[in-house]
């Protein structure tokens, strides 16, 4: 996807506070192109950046229709280990970064875990146990600042209105970003629901807004962000792709 499939959300820390654009002056990830598109902080200011995809049938997807969002991403080092996250996102309900959607990244912690959470945009992926600050679920292995993660969050929406949340991820020390090969996340899939709703079943948001508290979304954009609570906080995408659920 190109820059001019983008569209920057409104209510985000402006230029001022966060610099963001493509360069080739960060390490790719296996296999990946001649530039990154990163994030730097450039004052003590919280809040979000965050870009949907704009082309025709995304924005918004269609009544009942969810969607896929892949790309590598990554923690850069920074100036400090924590008040950072870098994320994808799935139907997020408008164009304002104060705006709700299903979200994978990776939470404010080092080290830190990739989770999975529901809730405003603006406020990243927070330190919580899945439970609380809207975090569904979140993985059983830690990781190092400085590791590119390849990941995959589909959201599917089911004709009686429930919601299937399914994340996956690459190995990109054995396959390139241009040739995933995707596996569950541990701690995020749900053993449970694996022999129904198939392998990377994460977690059901039910018609009744019972397991996470709120009703489902059925219908939204799709696309990627960076939250920041301080001063020289980097995160960096790359090979980002979006589809929509026919």
């Amino acid at each position: 996807m190109g820059s001019a499939d983008w569209t920057e959300m409104t209510d985000g820390l402006d230029v001022n506070a966060v610099d963001r654009g493509v360069t080739t002056g960060l390490p790719r990830p296996n296999g990946g192109g001649n530039f990154v598109f990163g994030f730097n902080s450039l004052v003590v200011a919280e809040g979000a950046v965050a870009y949907f995809n704009n082309q025709s049938g995304f924005a918004p997807t269609a009544a009942n229709k969810g969607g896929r969002v892949t790309g590598a991403i990554k923690r850069v080092p920074s100036s400090g280990a924590t008040g950072f996250a870098p994320f994808f996102y799935v139907i997020a309900q408008g164009t304002s970064v104060n705006d709700s959607a299903y979200i994978l990244g990776l939470q404010d912690d080092s080290p830190y875990r990739i989770a999975l959470r529901k809730g405003k945009l603006v406020e990243g992926v927070p330190l919580a146990l899945p439970g609380a600050s809207g975090i569904l679920r979140r993985s059983t292995s830690t990781f190092s600042p400085d590791t590119w993660h390849h990941l995959r969050l589909d959201v599917v929406v089911n004709t009686n209105g429930d919601v299937i949340l399914q994340a996956f991820s690459s190995d990109l020390n054995a396959h390139a970003v241009t040739s995933p090969t995707w596996t569950a996340i541990p701690g995020i899939e749900d053993s449970t629901l694996v022999a129904t709703f198939g392998a990377g079943t994460a977690f059901i948001d039910d018609s009744l807004g019972i397991n996470s508290g709120s009703p489902p979304f059925t219908s939204g954009r799709n696309g990627f962000g960076f939250y920041t609570k301080d001063v020289s906080r980097r995160g960096a995408f790359d090979q980002i792709e979006s589809i929509r659920q026919s």
